[in-house]
Order: structure tokens, then sequence, then C-alpha cells
């Protein structure tokens, strides 16, 4: 009987080439997103079901679990994919988006997982896989929002770890470093305010740096990430932590190997803050 895998935010990037990799792997793919009408490729797919969700409305989640338990009779694996980058001096955001940053980094992919949890306690198996970031184990300039989130996704996944495992489910976290997404597009929130004038030379710099050529040769396509997602879920181990790219696994080394005034002064140096 082949296994089914509930992907949130799938329309695009890493969420879509995860179901697809799964997809031709033999599995049934959950490929949810807030806008399943646009969808053209996932659909022509043959067990692959295309269901509405947004992660910051609970009824559309529990909806979502209840269709896709109802077709296929089972959620082997949950990977909470769905999530966005706000960047910007803090005194930019409104509360408002500050709230909608972590509604949708956090809190959505808590009340996903929690939604799901009763139907693998039941099985007394699954595995729960958590899209973090090198961004939730070292920070960046103007990220605060959004290292804020994935270091409390981090946390969180570890934690649950501990009160899953002895009913036979997994928490996994996938830890991506720069991925050719649309990370820079639809799924980014940039905020500034030019009349505070003490920030801008940081975003001037930050900009630099993000539209380099430099940078780009360093970005990782998603089929990257959705391979280390096959076998993070397939490895059947106990680990905890798989990063995804190149410039992640260098980057995590220098994080682990150098204190914080070593590793830190080298992102100043990066973005030509020092």
């Amino acid at each position: 009987m082949a296994k089914t895998i509930f992907i949130t935010g799938a329309s695009s990037g890493i969420g879509k080439e995860t179901a697809k990799f799964f997809h031709d792997k033999g599995w049934n793919v959950i490929a949810t997103m807030r806008s399943p009408d646009k969808e053209t490729e996932l659909v022509e797919l043959e067990n692959v079901s295309v269901i509405y969700l947004d992660v910051t409305d609970e009824t559309s989640i529990k909806s979502a679990i209840s269709q896709s338990i109802a077709k296929f009779n089972n959620i082997d694996v949950l990977l909470n994919n769905a999530g966005y980058g706000a960047y910007g001096p803090l005194e930019a955001f409104s509360m408002e988006n500050v709230r909608r940053q972590f509604d949708t980094n956090v809190i959505g992919l808590l009340a996903t997982t929690k939604a799901v949890l009763p139907h693998m306690r039941e099985h007394k198996s699954g595995v729960i896989v958590n899209i973090s970031s090198i961004g939730g184990r070292m920070t960046f300039p103007l990220g605060t929002l959004y290292h804020g989130t994935k270091f409390a996704v981090e946390g969180l996944s570890e934690a649950l770890h501990y009160e899953l495992e002895p009913m036979g489910i997994k928490v996994k976290i996938i830890e991506p470093g720069m991925i050719n997404t649309d990370f820079g597009g639809r799924s980014f929130d940039f905020a500034n305010d030019e009349s505070i004038a003490e920030y801008q030379q940081t975003v001037q710099k930050l900009f630099a740096v993000w539209g380099s050529p430099e940078l780009a040769q360093t970005r990782s396509e998603p089929i990257v990430v959705a391979e280390v997602i096959w076998n993070a879920v397939t490895d059947g181990s106990d680990n905890l932590r798989y990063t995804a790219g190149d410039d992640a696994k260098t980057l995590m080394s220098n994080r682990d190997n150098q204190d914080d005034q070593i590793f830190i002064g080298s992102v100043k140096s990066q973005f030509g803050l020092i």
C-alpha cells in the first residue's frame, strides 16, 4: 500500500518540488496551498490531491486533513513547509505584519502539527518534517522577524521529538541554505522606513550583498532540498537535523566551530558592517 505525504505550501519552490519527487517515488501526495484553483501541474498527476489550506486558518487545516484521510486512509508524513521571510528594520514593521510572520511560520506550523497528531498517535507511526533554515541556527542583518521564527521552529521541533518518540512518531528538521525559489518574490516581505536614516546604510549594504552574482552562484535548486527531505523520511535513523545545500554545510560548520565573536564578525565583514 502506497504511503502518503501531506505538504503545506506546495504551490511553488520546495513544496512543489517535493510533491513531484515523492509522486515519482510512488507515494500518494496531498499538496495543499492557498490557491489550488491556480495550480495546473500537480492536478494532472495521478495520486496527487491538490487541496485548499491556509496555515493561518484553523478550519481549513482541519478540513484538509479530514479530506486527505478520507481519500488516502492515512497520513504517513507531514511536511510543514509553508512560510515566508520578513526582513527589514524592526521599527519599519507594523505589529500586524509582525504577528503575520509568526502566525504563518510558527503558529501555523504548530496548528497543522497539532491537527495531524491524533491520527499519527492512533497509528503509532508517522514522520513530521519541519522546514527550518540555516537562519534557524544563525542570523543575518535585518532578519529579526524571520530568524526569530526559524529559531522557534528549531526549538519546538527538538522539544517535540521527546514527547512523540515513545509513540513511534519521528520529528525531522530540514535546514536549507540559499535556494532558487521565490523567497525573494511573493514569499518575501521587506519593510523599510526611509525617514529613519540610521538604518539606511545597513539596508543598502544588505541589498548589495543579496544582489551580488557571487551569492547567486551559491544557491541550490529546490530538488536538492526535496532529496534531503526524502532521505530524512526514509533513512530509518533517529537523526534530528539535516542540512540542504553546499552553502548550508559550509556555514553550519563555521557556526559550530567558531565562537560568537568570530562568526558574527565574519557576517559583519561580509555585509560591510565593520
